[in-house]
This record gives C-alpha cells, sequence and structure tokens, in this order.
C-alpha cells in the first residue's frame, strides 16, 4: 500500500521527497498554491505554482488509489478469499487498472456464460481441457451430458467448457497487462465515415479512410475523430492485429498441439473478441482521451495566461463602441475607475450612414468626459467603425483601439452583467465591457467564465471537471501574480484573491459599502469571516493605494513588515526613503536578517520589491494598428504582407486576426521556417506578428496564413507524419490549403 506519498511523487516529478512533505503539509493546513509559492519559499526550496499544483493533484491520485485498494482489502476479505499473497499483490499494486486487473475475479458480477457452464457442472471439464492433455474430447465431453442441467449434447459441454476457459484468460491479471501494453505500443485507430453520411460529415472528411498508430496519435485528432464518432458520422476502432494478441495469450494458455489445445485455442480467440478487446479497447479509448484532454487543456490554459496578463491601458476615460450596421452602435463612456457615466446609439455605418451627426455626439462626449481612448469592438462592422472614428478628427491624444470583444456578450447576459448594471441592456452592458476590457483585462474577464473567451480548442469534449479545475488554477495564478487594489476590485476579482473566495468577496464588498475605503490592511480583518488564517493567505495579493504604511501596496507580506522596519532603522532612514532610493537598497546585506522562517529567498523578493512596490508584472500598453486598405476578406491578396494578432493557439497552429472580421490559419508548418512541433512555443496568444497571406476562400470563409520568411517554398517542410497526413488530403482530392483552412471548422 502506498503510505508514503511523498517519496512516490518526489522520484516522479525529479524533487526531494522533503519538498513535497512541506507542500503537502501547507496544503493540508489550508495554503494555496499562490501563497506557497510566493512566501513560503523556504519551506518548499523555492518550489513554482506549476510544480506546487502537480504535487497537488499526483497526491489527490494516490490518495484516490489507495482509497480504492481499502475498498477492494475489504471486499475480498467479506468474500473469504482474501490470502496474504493476495493482500500482498494487492498492495504492491501501482496504478487503478493493475487494481483492477487484480480485483477483476472478485468483483460481484451478474449471470455470464461462464457462470452459466459452471452452474451445469462444466468447471472440470474446462479444467481438463486446460491440462491439455492428449485425450478424446468428445468422449470426456460426452461424460458431462445432462439433460436436466441443460446439457443436451457434446457440443454444449465443451462450449460451456470453453465459455469458462474464456472467462479465466480474461481475468487473467498477467494476461490483460500484456494486451494492454500492446493496445498502447502496437494499436492502431482506424476510423471510417458511416455509409450514407459522406455528405453530412463533410467537415470530417479527413477521417472518412483514416489510421494511425494510437501512441502517435495527435490529441486534436483524436478529439475531432471522437466528436466525428460522437455525432455518428464515423465509426472508431482501436486495436493491434489479432496476430500479435493471439501470440501474447498463447504463450501462456496453449500448451501443445491436441483436440484439448485446439479448443483452447477456440477459447483463446472468444475470449479475445467478446471479452478482452472490448474491455481493454474501452480502457485505451479512456487512457488516449484523458491524455488528448491533458493536452488540450493545457493548450487552453497557456492561451488563457497569455489572455489574462494581456498589457492593459490602465486608469483612463475610455469612450467604448460596440459597432453594428442596422443597429447601430452603442456608445458608452466610462471614468477611471470603469463606472459607467453615459450611453446612446449613433449610426455612422450603412444603412443609415448619419456620419455629421454620429461625428458630432463622438466630439461631444470626448469633450465633456475627458476621453482619453476610444476601445472599439472587433465584431460586426469593427472596421468600418474604426474608420469612422479615425476620420472625425479627434485630438491626436485620444488613443482609438481595437478591442478583442470575444465573450462580451456572455458577460451583458450573465447575472454578474445583471447585477451591476440592472437598469441597462444587454447592449449597454456589453459596450462597457468592452471598454473596461481595454483598460485592465484581467479585472474584466474574471466575470466571464473561461470556457466562453474563444481561446480553446475542442473544451466542449474534453473532461469538463478537469478543464474547470486547470482553467480555475489560471485565472487564480493570474489574479495573485498582478495583485488586487482591495477599494476598487470587484466581486469576481476579489474572489480569486488566495484564501478568499466568493463568500468572503462578498463580505468584503459589504463592508466597504458600509464603512468606506479601507484604511491599511490590518482593517481586513474587522471584515465578518476574514480570520487570520485567511488574513495569512490573501493580505500579501492585496493593495491597499494611500496607505499609511506604503507596504500595504505592496506584494511584501504583513508578516515581513519588521524585517523591513528593522531594515530601514539600521540604515536610519524610513520605509519610504528605502523605496525611493536605490543606494540605500543596495547597502542592504540580506545575510543579516535571516531567521529560522525567513531566507535568502524571501529577503531577495522583498528587496526586489521596495524597488518597485506593488509592481504589475503585465507589459506596457502598445497600440497594434491594422493595414488601413484592408478590411474585408475581399481586400486580401495571395502575397500580401499585413500586421496581425493571435488571437488562438493550438496543437496544428495559430488564428490570427488580421482586421478582416475572420481569423486567418497560421499551420504549425507555417509558423516558423523550420519544423514546428508545438505552435505554443513560438507564438502566444495576443503576441502581435507579421503574416503573409497564401490562401483566400471567400466562399467558405478561410484564411490561409504563413510566418516564414519565405512562405511559397518548399524548403521547410513538414515531418514525415504530416506528409503523410498530406497524402492521405491528396488522395481524397482535398488540396493541403483546403485542409488548412477547414481546420478552423474543427473545434470551438
Amino acid at each position: 500500500m502506498i503510505k508514503n506519498y511523498s517519496n512516490v511523487v518526489a522520484t516522479e516529478l525529479g524533487i526531494r521527497a522533503q519538498q513535497v512533505n512541506a507542500v503537502i503539509s501547507l496544503i493540508e493546513d489550508g495554503g494555496t498554491v499562490p501563497f506557497i509559492a510566493r512566501y513560503r519559499k523556504e519551506a518548499t526550496g523555492s518550489l513554482d505554482e506549476v510544480i506546487i499544483a502537480k504535487i497537488r493533484d499526483r497526491t489527490d491520485q494516490l490518495k484516490e488509489l489507495d482509497k480504492r485498494r481499502e475498498a477492494i482489502l475489504k471486499s475480498i476479505e467479506e468474500q473469504g478469499k482474501l490470502t496474504p499473497e493476495l493482500e500482498k499483490k494487492i498492495n504492491a499494486a501501482e496504478t487503478m487498472s493493475t487494481l483492477e486487473d487484480i480485483y477483476l475475479p472478485y468483483r460481484p458480477k451478474r449471470k455470464t456464460r461462464a457462470s452459466i457452464a459452471r452452474e451445469k457442472g462444466l468447471e472440470p471439464l474446462a479444467d481438463t481441457l486446460l491440462l491439455q492433455k492428449p485425450i478424446d474430447v468428445l468422449f470426456e465431453a460426452h461424460r458431462y451430458i445432462d439433460e436436466e442441467r441443460g446439457v443436451k449434447n457434446e457440443e454444449e459441454a465443451l462450449q460451456g467448457a470453453r465459455d469458462i476457459v474464456a472467462e479465466k484468460i480474461n481475468e487473467d491479471a498477467d494476461v490483460r497487462a500484456g494486451i494492454r501494453k500492446l493496445f498502447l505500443t502496437r494499436g492502431i485507430i482506424r476510423s471510417k465515415v458511416i455509409k450514407g453520411k459522406e455528405e453530412a460529415a463533410a467537415k470530417f472528411k479527413d477521417y472518412f479512410e483514416w489510421e494511425e498508430p494510437v501512441n502517435r496519435v495527435a490529441s486534436h485528432r483524436l478529439l475531432a475523430m471522437r466528436r466525428g464518432e460522437k455525432e455518428m458520422f464515423l465509426s472508431l476502432d482501436i486495436s493491434p492485429s489479432e496476430e500479435d494478441v493471439f501470440r501474447t495469450i498463447e504463450k501462456d494458455y496453449l500448451k501443445g498441439a491436441n483436440e484439448t489445445s485446439a479448443q483452447i485455442e477456440l477459447a483463446i480467440k472468444d475470449a479475445y473478441k467478446r471479452l478482452l478487446k472490448p474491455s481493454i479497447e474501452t480502457e485505451i479509448r479512456i487512457e488516449t482521451k484523458k491524455k488528448a484532454d491533458q493536452e488540450a487543456i493545457a493548450v487552453f490554459k497557456e492561451n488563457l495566461r497569455e489572455l489574462l496578463l494581456s498589457s492593459p491601458l490602465g486608469a483612463k476615460n475610455v469612450l467604448a463602441i460596440d459597432p453594428g450596421f442596422r443597429t447601430g452602435c452603442k456608445v458608452v463612456c466610462l471614468d477611471r475607475q470603469g463606472k459607467l457615466l453615459h450611453h446612446e446609439a449613433i449610426f455612422p455605418n450603412e444603412p443609415q450612414k448619419n456620419t455629421v451627426r454620429s461625428a458630432a455626439v463622438i466630439h461631444e462626449l470626448c469633450a465633456k468626459y475627458g476621453i482619453e481612448a476610444v476601445a472599439i469592438g472587433n465584431g460586426t462592422a469593427a472596421r468600418e467603425t474604426e474608420s469612422f472614428v479615425k476620420s472625425i478628427g479627434l485630438p491626436k491624444e485620444i488613443l482609438v483601439v481595437m478591442v478583442n470583444e470575444s465573450g462580451a456578450s456572455v458577460y451583458s447576459a450573465s447575472e454578474v452583467a445583471r447585477e451591476e448594471f440592472p437598469d441597462q441592456d444587454v447592449t449597454v452592458r456589453g459596450s462597457v465591457s468592452i471598454g473596461r476590457r481595454l483598460m485592465d483585462p484581467l479585472a474584466e474577464l474574471v466575470k466571464i467564465d473561461p470556457k466562453s473567451i474563444g481561446v480553446g480548442q475542442y473544451q466542449h469534449d474534453v473532461d469538463q471537471h478537469a478543464l474547470k479545475q486547470g482553467l480555475d488554477d489560471i485565472v487564480v495564478s493570474c489574479v495573485n501574480a498582478v495583485g488586487v487594489e482591495v477599494n476598487t476590485a470587484s466581486r469576481e476579482l476579489l474572489s480569486y484573491v488566495s484564501g478568499l473566495g466568493p463568500a468572503l468577496a462578498k463580505n468584503i464588498i459589504d463592508y466597504r459599502n458600509a464603512h468606506g475605503p479601507f484604511p491599511n490592511r490590518a482593517a481586513l480583518k474587522m471584515v465578518p469571516r476574514l480570520g487570520e488564517k485567511v488574513f495569512e493567505q490573501s493580505a500579501g495579493f492585496l493593495r491597499i493605494k494611500n496607505a499609511d504604511n506604503p507596504l500595504d501596496n505592496s506584494a511584501v507580506h504583513p508578516e515581513s513588515y519588521g524585517i523591513v522596519e528593522a531594515m530601514s532603522k539600521d540604515i536610519d532612514a524610513g520605509i519610504e526613503a528605502l523605496i525611493k532610493e536605490k543606494k540605500l537598497r543596495d547597502s542592504i546585506k540580506p545575510e543579516k536578517y535571516i531567521t529560522d522562517t525567513i531566507g535568502l529567498p524571501t529577503l531577495r523578493d522583498i528587496l526586489a520589491e521596495l524597488e518597485k512596490p506593488g509592481r504589475d508584472p503585465r507589459e506596457a500598453f502598445e497600440k497594434m494598428e491594422f493595414d488601413e486598405h484592408v478590411h474585408d476578406m475581399e481586400d486580401l491578396k495571395v502575397g500580401m504582407s499585413l500586421n496581425g494578432i493571435v488571437t488562438n493557439v493550438t496543437n496544428f497552429g495559430a488564428f490570427v486576426d488580421v482586421g478582416v472580421h475572420q481569423d486567418g490559419l497560421v499551420h504549425k508548418s507555417h509558423i516558423a521556417d523550420r519544423f514546428v512541433e508545438n505552435p505554443a512555443n513560438f507564438v502566444k496568444v495576443q503576441q502581435k506578428v507579421e503574416v503573409t497571406v497564401i490562401g483566400v476562400d471567400i466562399p467558405r470563409g478561410r484564411i490561409s496564413l504563413s510566418m516564414k520568411s519565405d512562405p511559397f517554398s518548399e524548403k521547410t517542410g513538414p515531418r514525415r507524419s504530416e506528409r503523410a497526413s498530406q497524402k492521405s488530403v491528396r488522395k481524397s482530392g482535398e488540396t493541403m490549403e483546403d485542409k488548412l483552412a477547414r481546420l478552423r471548422n474543427k473545434f470551438n
């Protein structure tokens, strides 16, 4: 039985057992991943959030394994079949599949063909067959004919005996392990279109006649095939060659070449086709799906992190526009805290084309509310509206910025938006979200279900519990990395702060509304249910501007204030002077302040924080301009070079917005001059890139792009697996360009 989780996890992750023990202990004591990573470096040996989360998750898996182990031991013991040897075998099992294989013969089951045969008294015949002695099989089977028991002739007796043998083979843990290994190492996944559905299944055309080794199938292809199967367009099969399978089983069960051996051979084939294959294939489907889910979720998490940590414009007076044609453009004005000051509709685009009145409204609002930036959603009529705003002669100091509005409509119809703006309709709420997203993407995006932001790959097909946990971890990580101003933060933003959650976030808002802004961090302890433990976990991530103690607006934890005070006292200067003057900070020797609980890692963090208290880890805002001559797909020409912004990264490539209302696809074979296995290693969501148009399909709304220095060169080609994929496509009559473009429709 796994008793010492730390040794197992430490070996798997290549770290020390003491580090794992420290993390497990801190988590059991209520510590969160961000808190442990930031403020308990001495205990963990400076492990980062990724490793800490892996320790947490793997420990939970091992606990589940032990929980199942205990249940199995109890079940077998209650049956009176638990022997010391069997108990030892169960305790030594290191995986759930091994554990279940051992338990299979003892698992309570409904009637099977083998159990019915045993009731007919045919088990002795099965045992005789297994000995494979040179006997007259029909003569031996004749002895078991018993009409009262339902055995009418020799063939029925032999069939029942073979059923018992087949079940024995199926329940043999060693056989199952061997077949499982065979499926994983030599299994082939085969996909075929269901006859008569070729036209309806067009988006799965790649997989009409497809096969590849299961141990090399890419996650996006597996998820695409499974979706095709789920939608009843494709049939899937996973299996190694039967020759390999039978050879694997026969080495343990086939002992000769006589009449009884022939019966065993029949039982082996039956055991595999009727019992082993369905069971093991289901396991492999689950295992490969789990792996594909993990890869897809990892892509989603990385994309979400980049999006959440997008550069904020900062506290500015913003005029935000949700563009449109027939229904007009909804305009809102926000102050520097994101408060809604004004809203109305203008109609600068077709069909009304009321540009004079619309321009007058924009000028009037900019003057009245001291507008410093205009945010325009990148949806329908975005480029037309952007051109209009840029043409009306606004002061040069007013930025005009296109904002990714993905998810804004989800927010506008959400309960959060209804609570925030109960008297406004969805169009006003959506415009507010666009404006606030320019000011602070993180603060606004936390209000939206991450799955609705549009940076995932097959997000509706993966394990939803694992997806939610993974995305929640990323949101928590980003929020705590940036820090939260407690006196202006929304309830949604506060709920992701280490140690808080929705209930305490609401209590903080309620207390703030009733008593005014918090003057310092210590005042947080006055909030109902915010005790010492919660304060310990959350205080370092909460900021209070203009507090009496400047450390309250930094990432220095209150538990370390005494150290900073000692530093300032030793150099005979105040904390503010220590923050302002580099010379003073450089004179401090951190080794002098080491204690039993605080070491150099924390002391170095403190000094780094004093250099720039409350610094925002996000990059400075940088405006990106689309080509002013390109507004629609009709304006695109093959060979054209354009500026773009990456909107999504997948295992097969990246999607780039070039300002034509339709993202283009840069397949991974065109990400760089050399072959790229993982596009995420080269491009990130929100990254500004330069691309070349290599294909435009207006009827199907598809754009193919390249980031190669010479996109039309054949020198840099895909690997063999990619070439095989292209060969398969060519056989089906579809061009590579078609394939690249069509990939867009294969995931959400």
